[in-house]
């Protein structure tokens, strides 16, 4: 199993958690960069060190970029990417909030390529549910599930249509899950057919502001 881990807390805030990241003995799949629901306005420098460290650890590093379900200007989604990759060397992007609707898909594919021409090496999708059968192409990987643990374990259902996707293409992201349930949350996930996942024990708003102990607990 691969674990995406999108830590959206500032370095100065939990340098503790930074640290552990990049020092843990498994690499992740990626580490989404995320200073100010994208790359914010200006460099920061905190972030910019963590950023750093992370690489020379060979840690794929993922910009942070809301699309808006589609709605938000690709050539704003397009400049946060420039932005995190002038000021945090990420290899790729994270696009957060992308539509599942089949009129999305030429959009969202269009949007991936001029992304790739840009320099992004791995571009992955996260409409949070399982979209349009065509996204499945559109990015390296995609986000089929985010969303609390109580709904995973009892409103979560498949299409017939996602057997056919490679396990390593797939990723599910779930947030209030029971420290203890963590490694069965992993698992979950496997069975499901998603090799990456996030397995986290945060709440909204802002689940992602811990380390998932999947990684921590890699470590011990």
């Amino acid at each position: 199993m691969s674990l995406l881990v999108p830590l959206y807390v500032h370095p100065a805030q939990d340098p503790d958690a930074w640290r552990r990241l990049a020092t843990a003995a498994e690499r992740p799949y990626g580490v989404v960069i995320n200073p100010a629901n994208g790359p914010g306005t200006a460099p920061d420098a905190a972030f910019a060190a963590a950023a750093d460290a992370l690489r020379a650890t060979g840690t794929r590093l993922l910009g942070y970029a809301d699309t808006d379900y589609g709605v938000r200007d690709a050539a704003d989604v397009l400049a946060d990417l420039r932005r995190h990759q002038d000021w945090y060397g990420v290899d790729g992007c994270f696009l957060d909030r992308t539509t599942a609707r089949r009129e999305g898909l030429a959009p969202c594919r269009r949007l991936v390529r001029s992304l790739r021409r840009a320099g992004a090496s791995t571009v992955v999708l996260n409409p949070g549910m399982h979209p349009h059968p065509g996204y499945a192409a559109a990015a390296d990987l995609i986000v089929t599930f985010e969303g609390p643990w109580s709904t995973y374990v009892s409103g979560f259902s498949r299409p017939a249509w996602t057997a056919r996707l490679p396990p390593g293409r797939v990723c599910h992201l779930v947030y209030d899950v029971p420290r203890p349930l963590v490694p069965l949350a992993v698992r979950t996930s496997r069975e499901r057919g998603a090799a990456v996942c996030g397995p986290v024990t945060g709440q909204l708003p802002n689940p992602w502001s811990g380390l998932t102990p999947a990684l921590t607990e890699a470590e011990q």
